[in-house]
């Protein structure tokens, strides 16, 4: 049991578990909100939750496999599991196809159209994982691959398209995007000397600083308006303002002449703004909405 546990921990902190926080509560708020339309079984719940944790586990365990030596030569990120043989690469080579058929498996369980698209969705996750080797885009594909998290939960309850679900995996393109420029200054010697692409080597890290702004900017925007696709009340509102105000202090945490606190910036704030966000959605249907969430 001992042992097992070590293992668990191990690869919880290879993938970094914890940061399933950033995409999680979209998944959950799109879930919300096709519940308000069609109604929502506890149980989908479940299989929503294991195929967005199985998802990122996948990408997490392929990212850091095909990054390992990157990651080596990298000083940030050397002391890495990979790169300091805490695990082997066939090791993370089974963790990653144990967690995409678990991800399979729970599509399969919510509706046909989850299970078709499920190998799409694998399969744009791992592309990702490969973007910074020729584009400095790859910023915009890693807000593609969490974009899907939203949609696919609207998906998994609804079972159709709708504009909803694509306006809040565009804001959360343009929220992901912006923070991972942000995240990825911190990496700017390192990328331009290894050839590899990224929005700070392309355009300095003041441009791309304010870049992230403007992506931020227009993913708020992207969610007043599906408050007002969804008819979302004032609880939905106040939550945009929480949120607003993030990630002002986001961006004051990080200068172009200190990145000093960019763990705190990244990894906490953003954490804060999709739990925060979750929250007030849920609130909003739940207090203010007129469609019961659970039938």
């Amino acid at each position: 049991m001992t042992r097992l546990l070590r293992a668990v921990l191990t690869y919880g902190r290879m993938i970094k578990f914890s940061h399933s926080v950033f995409a999680l509560p979209f998944a959950l708020s799109g879930a919300a909100m096709a519940a308000s339309r069609s109604g929502l079984h506890p149980a989908q719940l479940g299989w929503i939750a294991l195929a967005m944790v199985a998802a990122r586990s996948a990408a997490m365990g392929f990212n850091r496999l095909i990054d390992r030596h990157l990651d080596a030569a990298n000083p940030r990120t050397r002391n890495r599991e990979l790169p300091r043989g805490v695990v082997t690469p066939l090791s993370v080579g089974l963790f990653v196809a144990l967690s995409s058929g678990l991800l399979v498996l729970a599509a399969g369980q919510l509706n046909r159209l989850c299970l078709y698209l499920s190998p799409v969705a694998l399969a744009l996750l791992f592309f990702y994982s490969l973007t910074k080797r020729f584009t400095w885009a790859s910023h915009l594909f890693l807000g593609l691959s969490l974009a899907g998290a939203p949609l696919g939960a609207w998906l998994a309850v609804a079972g159709h398209f709708d504009l909803p679900p694509v306006v809040l995996g565009l804001a959360v393109l343009s929220w992901v995007a912006g923070f991972d420029i942000i995240y990825a200054c911190q990496d700017f010697d390192y990328d331009r000397g290894a050839g590899l692409h990224s929005i700070p080597v392309r355009f300095g890290i003041t441009r791309s600083l304010k870049l992230a702004r403007l992506l931020h900017l227009v993913a708020m925007g992207l969610l007043f308006y599906l408050g007002e696709l969804m008819a979302l009340n004032t609880l939905y509102t106040i939550g945009l303002g929480v949120i607003g105000g993030l990630l002002l202090y986001e961006h004051r945490l990080v200068r172009a002449d200190d990145l000093s606190k960019l763990d705190m910036a990244f990894f906490t704030m953003n954490g804060i703004i999709s739990t925060v966000y979750f929250a007030f959605t849920l609130a909003d249907l739940l207090f203010l909405g007129e469609a019961a969430l659970w039938l």
